[in-house]
């Protein structure tokens, strides 16, 4: 699958004049002064900001504070981004209103772990200053600093206890800087500048006020996600076209193709794209090159999914789920003729299906996000409803948890995240979704399975949700994996390929192997009051290493219950449950 290839072109305006400001990596010498936005200049920028944003993920992604490879700051924020850019392309319009407000809703959709929620937060707040009484669809400096500080707002508002030192303490002040630079600058290519110099500023200074960045010697990685999509906007004021290209990212086309599998089920679900239609292109025009199938091909994934969109420029075939079949084919029409059309009415075939099994509604049900396909089956056993695919590095959005839950044939949902990455972004799939939810915020799978185990479908919800919340507090999570960096934390001198271990808070182990550092863990984290310790082993590790270590920890506590299971995970060679 190829990835999303926008370019920006240099904006116009009646009211230009050449200015100078001082050379950045983004912004030409000599530059046209632009006074006001307008709805496509607008809808412009934010693309080139998640162009910029998405070829810097990686960059940002190294700069979580642990040195693990599941640091996806980077990734979740231009997913996010994505999501609101999608959202707009399918608006044929440059109205304010309606741009604004879909770049909020796309946003929202779209938002992954708690970055992109934020994300999602800042950007719903701009949008309504942008859209309020803007009936001559103009955006003045000053508009666009209210918006910064509106934005800032509601951020720190979707966060229950907010820290200093973050992407919130990046765009408060970068919001506050913009107010007292529009009061005298009306030139959005300084004024913009400016604005991101000020969030530089605030951002090398994060380490002072949050010293898990300082220990680990790193700036925020959300701050300087936020800069980034600043500077992309900036960039394609200026029209730094060589800054919009992207390449082939093999970690995105790996990460959409976990994404889009929300999760394997085993009931029959609702239909979220109604008409399964396929057909050939083909007798190209002469107009058609390979950029354009590439862009047809990105049109047909924000009409829907399953898309399939294979050929060259003697023919294409085409298969796509979506609500809108003729959207699909009247993009087909711009490359060369469609024959052999198809198109299956699937609502109508589902239903049939539904009835034919009358499957009716239970009072409870249980989602959960998982990894592993081990962990992810005996989630099932264990009567988890719907197990979306998912955690560490992919983190699923706001939308595919909803989706999750509509899936689910219950009236009541308990979701449990099973990652503090993914809590809010539960949180904001409450309002995406007619069922009542109930979020059970696990910070692992460990805490998950316990809860899991621990459900009664004979209980109430407020009994469930106490034992829920009871259980997990009764589970120590740990687990073992990989430096990506070299660095010095937690007293420890870790290098770049050492293996780490680490609890809920800190990394207290290390080692030459996983099975040394799973024991070490265990010999830091057992007590008198253990009574059991399960070690679900990850897709690096051999059954027989496994079953190893197992017993080599339970001939060190004879007393405790010690159980070896596959989990089949990515990243972590060892998840540890001590209870």
């Amino acid at each position: 699958m190829s990835n999303t290839k926008t370019t920006a072109k240099t904006t116009k305006n009646t009211s230009a004049k050449t200015t100078t400001v001082k050379e950045n990596p983004v912004v030409a010498k000599k530059v046209t002064a632009i006074t006001t936005l307008n709805g496509g200049t607008l809808k412009k920028m934010f693309i080139g900001a998640y162009n910029l944003l998405d070829k810097n993920k990686n960059f940002i992604n190294s700069l979580n504070v642990f040195p693990v490879p599941d640091g996806d700051t980077g990734l979740n924020m231009s997913l996010t981004l994505r999501s609101a850019i999608t959202e707009v392309e399918n608006i044929n319009t440059n109205n304010m209103v309606e741009l604004t407000e879909g770049i909020a809703r796309g946003a929202l959709k779209g938002a992954r772990g708690n970055s992109g929620v934020i994300t999602s937060q800042i950007l719903k707040g701009m949008m309504s200053v942008f859209s309020k009484g803007n009936n001559d669809n103009k955006i003045t400096t000053k508009i666009f600093a209210q918006a910064m500080t509106e934005g800032a707002k509601t951020a720190y508002s979707a966060v229950t206890l907010p820290k200093e030192g973050t992407i919130l303490t990046v765009i408060r002040v970068m919001a506050e800087e913009a107010e007292k630079i529009a009061r005298n600058t009306a030139d959005f290519i300084v004024f913009m500048q400016k604005v991101i110099d000020a969030g530089e500023l605030i951002l090398s200074k994060t380490p002072e006020m949050l010293p898990v960045l300082k220990k680990a010697g790193v700036v925020d990685a959300g701050g300087r996600g936020v800069i980034t999509i600043f500077m992309g906007c900036l960039a394609t004021l200026q029209g730094n076209l060589e800054l919009m290209e992207l390449k082939n990212d093999k970690d995105m086309t790996v990460f959409r193709d976990t994404a889009d599998e929300v999760a394997e089920i085993d009931d029959i679900s609702e239909i979220e794209f109604a008409y399964c239609t396929e057909f050939f292109v083909v007798n190209m025009k002469k107009t058609t090159t390979t950029a354009s199938i590439d862009k047809f091909r990105t049109r047909l994934m924000a009409l829907g999914d399953s898309v399939i969109c294979v050929g060259d420029l003697n023919m294409i075939k085409v298969h796509v789920h979506t609500n809108t079949p003729n959207l699909a084919l009247g993009a087909a029409l711009e490359l060369g003729e469609i024959t052999k059309i198809k198109i299956e009415n699937m609502l109508e075939q589902n239903r049939e299906l539904r009835n034919s099994r009358n499957i009716p509604d239970k009072e409870q049900g249980m989602v959960m996000v998982a990894t592993g396909e081990g962990i992810r089956a005996l989630l099932r056993d264990l009567g988890v409803d719907f197990v979306i695919k998912g955690g560490q590095t992919s983190n699923p959005s706001a939308e595919e948890i909803a989706t999750a839950c509509d899936r689910v044939h219950a009236k009541n949902i308990f979701v449990f995240p099973n990652n503090k990455n993914i809590v809010l972004a539960a949180m904001n799939a409450q309002s995406l979704t007619k069922k009542n939810i109930v979020i059970i915020p696990t910070s692992s799978v460990c805490e998950g399975i316990s809860a899991a185990i621990a459900f009664s479908p004979d209980c109430t919800i407020e009994e469930n949700t106490q034992t829920f919340l009871t259980t997990i507090k009764a589970v120590v999570s740990a687990s073992v994996t990989y430096a990506v960096r070299d660095t010095k934390m937690d007293n420890l001198d870790i290098k770049k390929g050492d293996i780490i271990g680490l609890d809920e808070k800190a990394i207290i182990a290390k080692g030459k192997n996983p099975a040394e550092v799973a024991v070490k863990l265990c010999d830091k984290l057992v007590n008198e009051t253990t009574g059991s310790i399960t070690l679900y082993y990850g897709e690096d590790v051999k059954e027989n290493e496994a079953e190893a270590v197992g017993e080599r920890i339970q001939n060190k506590y004879p007393a405790t219950d010690v159980t070896v299971v596959n989990g089949g995970q990515n990243i972590y060679y060892y998840l540890i449950a001590i209870e």
